[in-house]
């Protein structure tokens, strides 16, 4: 007999819808996910900020804002870029060699760098970045050394005019300035500043440099070309000017990088969603989609073997699988696309609303996302459905309507030997994790998680088995309905496993990316807690005055004042092909190691914070076994500039995580940030009211806090991957667990007609659902588990910190779902057969 094999696979869609709705969920939510993930990972390789400083600069030189890790050699050196926490500066008399380039007007050393005003911050620039933003003078002349030009909100907000003095804080100390003019700002002087928007300073060119607390150094140098001049050659031109000076040249959209540094950290964001997520999210996706087209194809067994039974070939049951494939993904894959999309914009939109990504980048859909997503859909129905059709195509007729009956005991040898290496990988991992710290006990703790899941995919029968007897002795003893729910999953272990191992993933991801975060923030505030020791702790998001710490300190009572400057430092470590540059929180410290002590308590387990000073730094104990080194050791490192040193290593502590990594005198970070002015002060004795001049003044507990709220707000990405990954599984647990229980009509029917009430029915299914839910919980909690201890013992050096009522709630939703997933079909079920 003659079949065509498209025809069948037409027919069963056509008539059989029901038995692919699954397949088609499964592959619309996989598509949903990798396009949502790849348009973000597309958008982090072309994201761009539009110059607006430099708008009208065809030619931009700047230092590089990047830091390189270099791995491999020949064909497999790869080389990571990692930007530095602060702006890289330039030699400012490379600006009198770009000058003399052919085809340049002038080249200008920009300066942007804040100042404080009795009324609150202003942005300063240098008077000579007016030839290209186009700000202008109102009143007055040009600003000579000790003068300054204010722009006309400011003079009215101060109440100044032409010829009086202002007194102005900046990085070099306070000082009084004679205004020298107003100046109308142009929207390229307030845009991106550092000061309140509108309020704007200019200064001398050559007095700029040393106000900023970088004398001699500019941020860039913009040059400008001579009319009829081809930005490009203009470009070479100065590139070979400055030709081993460390300057990068920029034109085009390359311009707005640099004015804009949060375009860096904008990129790495979408990379890691799109990139290390992404993947986990595909791979998931993909596993999940490929356990549902399974699933479809290994309930029409018992098709599969009559059309055996009546004559069809296996090449012709294997096309028949392959045409089912191509009418079902293709679509599934573009009807996902549309929701990825949409899906992609928001989460675009909240990293913006966050200020993780700048405003002027924008969101970049092309097709090759959405082509990859359709393909990867169709693949995987091709790949899972010619697996599962394979057995049934090419057996005995009737050995194929025999297993059609009965299920198969004995596993599959290759699935079982892959799952078994997955096991065994995932222990092996699991050790690797506890004997790592930092971010090697993260990296490690990421292939835990995955090879257990493979593990508990591969291996899913025989982990259904074991579940469906652990568990099936309990429910033994109650009832009838309970003791034939056990009966009949430890029966069906194949179709119990289908339903667990969704449930599985939904628990182990979403458990492992949100209890990552709980436990880590609550170490860290923990540590913030116990770490703050002074009695006062005195904040401005504006900074400090430079002179606060020496200001409270003469007030009444005062024991000590500390100030504290807090950025980053890039850290160098591993080696060979795991070498990485590690961001360590730093805080820069104004005053002794003593007066430290009075107003921090870091733990110090080794070494003396006394000798802290030029040179000198105390590092917390986990970045200690991260890069390897101890006290005396002199630590390689990169200071937010860029700039590298290799300080001695003279104390280590153990409240990093609250507090800081690194703990460096304050000089040593003397004009290598952007911002001259203490982010906190430190104050023991003393009473709050006359501290309340300097700043905003609150109490430790009442600043760790704030702390703890601003890192509830970081670890909305956290929350957020957890509810993507756990929700995609939790609809695939759903539509997996409604298919399997529609798939079951003729056994439902049957226990009706031997006599079993409805409701006896319903028991049963409630049990199972019970013994599905709790199975999957407890695996997936499980390898959460074996996942979180060694990552946080080498993070942190404590156990996770699991609240109980967001497991709970994990829990309850797993037991929930899964409930409504199995009885309500099956009513409908029942009552179709009333």
């Amino acid at each position: 007999m003659m079949l065509k094999p498209n025809g069948l696979a037409r027919a069963a869609v056509r008539f059989k819808p029901a038995s692919f709705a699954g397949t088609f969920v499964a592959l619309v939510m996989s598509a949903l996910i990798v396009s949502a993930c790849g348009i973000l990972l597309e958008t982090g390789m072309r994201a761009s900020v539009p110059a607006e400083r430099y708008a009208k600069v065809p030619v931009v030189a700047a230092a590089d804002q990047y830091r390189y890790v270099v791995t491999g050699s020949g064909e497999d050196r790869e080389k990571e870029a990692v930007p530095l926490p602060d702006t890289a500066r330039v030699d400012a008399a490379l600006a009198a060699k770009a000058a003399q380039v052919p085809g340049a007007q002038a080249a200008v050393p920009d300066f942007t760098f804040p100042v404080r005003a009795v009324d609150g911050p202003l942005t300063a620039h240098g008077w000579g970045s007016h030839a290209f933003t186009g700000s202008a003078l109102i009143q007055g002349t040009a600003p000579t050394v000790g003068a300054v030009v204010l722009d006309a909100g400011a003079t009215r907000a101060a109440t100044m005019s032409v010829g009086d003095t202002i007194a102005l804080e900046t990085a070099a100390g306070r000082q009084d300035f004679r205004v020298a003019g107003i100046a109308e700002a142009a929207a390229a002087d307030t845009a991106r500043g550092t000061g309140a928007a509108g309020a704007t300073a200019w200064f001398a060119d050559s007095q700029a440099p040393t106000l900023a607390g970088h004398p001699g150094r500019a941020d860039a140098i913009a040059v400008l070309a001579k009319d009829g001049t081809d930005p490009g050659a203009l470009a070479g031109s100065v590139k070979k000017a400055l030709a081993g000076s460390g300057a990068q040249v920029h034109t085009g959209d390359d311009r707005g990088a640099i004015e804009d540094p949060g375009l860096a950290y904008a990129k790495d964001t979408l990379f890691g969603i799109g990139g290390p997520f992404g993947g986990i999210a595909a791979i998931v996706a993909v596993f999940t989609a490929a356990g549902t087209v399974a699933l479809s194809v290994g309930q029409r067994a018992r098709e599969f073997a009559l059309l055996r039974a009546i004559g069809a070939t296996p090449r012709q049951i294997r096309r028949a699988v392959a045409s089912e494939a191509l009418l079902v993904a293709p679509l599934a894959g573009i009807l996902g696309t549309l929701p990825g999309i949409g899906l992609a914009h928001w989460w675009f939109g909240q990293l913006q609303d966050r200020g993780a990504i700048p405003e002027a980048v924008q969101v970049h859909v092309s097709g090759i996302p959405l082509l990859i997503a359709v393909g990867a859909g169709l693949l995987t129905a091709l790949g899972a459905g010619w697996i599962a059709g394979r057995r049934p195509a090419k057996i005995k007729p009737e050995q194929a309507l025999t297993e059609a009956s009965v299920e198969r005991l004995r596993p599959g040898v290759v699935c079982t030997v892959l799952g078994l290496a997955a096991l065994v990988g995932g222990a092996t991992l699991t050790g690797v994790a506890a004997g790592s710290t930092g971010d090697n006990a993260a990296g490690a703790a990421l292939g835990v998680v995955m090879c257990f899941m493979l593990a508990v995919g591969l291996l899913g029968p025989l982990v259904a088995r074991l579940c469906a007897g652990l568990f099936g002795l309990p429910l033994r003893g109650a009832g009838p309905a309970a003791s034939l729910a056990a009966a009949n999953s430890r029966a069906n272990a194949r179709r119990l496993a289908s339903a667990i191992t969704p449930i599985v993933l939904a628990v182990a991801f979403a458990s492992t990316l949100v209890f990552m975060n709980t436990s880590e923030r609550h170490v860290a505030d923990d540590q913030l807690r116990g770490g703050i020791t002074a009695d006062h702790v005195v904040t401005d998001p504006a900074g400090l005055p430079v002179d606060a710490a020496e200001q409270a300190a003469r007030m009444p009572g005062v024991e000590a004042a500390v100030g504290v400057l807090n950025t980053q430092v890039l850290v160098p470590t591993g080696s060979g092909e795991f070498k990485a540059l590690q961001g360590a929180a730093t805080q820069g410290v104004a005053g002794s190691g003593a007066q430290l002590a009075k107003v921090q308590d870091l733990d110090v387990t080794e070494g003396d914070l006394d000798r802290i000073g030029a040179g000198r730094i105390a590092i917390d104990k986990t970045l200690a076994g991260t890069a390897n080194v101890g006290v005396g050791d002199r630590m390689p490192l990169y200071l937010p500039d860029g700039t590298e040193a290799r300080p001695e290593v003279v104390a280590i502590y153990g409240r990093g995580l609250g507090l800081g990594t690194v703990t460096m005198d304050r000089a040593s970070l003397a004009g290598h940030t952007t911002s001259g002015f203490d982010s906190t002060l430190l104050v023991r004795g003393g009473s709050r009211q006359p501290l309340a001049a300097l700043g905003e003044v609150t109490d430790a507990s009442g600043f760790a806090t704030e702390q703890s709220l601003d890192a509830r707000t970081g670890a909305w990405m956290n929350n957020t991957m957890a509810a993507l990954l756990g929700g995609f599984a939790a609809i695939a647990a759903v539509n997996t667990l409604v298919m399997t229980v529609l798939d079951r009509r003729r056994e439902l029917g049957t226990l009706r007609l031997v006599g079993s009430t409805r409701r006896q029915v319903m028991q049963m299914l409630g049990w199972e659902s019970l013994l599905v839910s709790g199975a999957g919980v407890l695996l997936g909690s499980a390898i959460a588990a074996a996942t979180l201890i060694p990552m946080m013992s080498g993070m942190t050096g404590e156990a996770p910190y699991v609240p109980p009522l967001v497991y709970g709630s994990f829990a309850a939703a797993a037991g929930g779902l899964t409930f409504l997933a199995v009885t309500l079909p099956a009513r409908g079920v029942l009552r179709r057969r009333s």
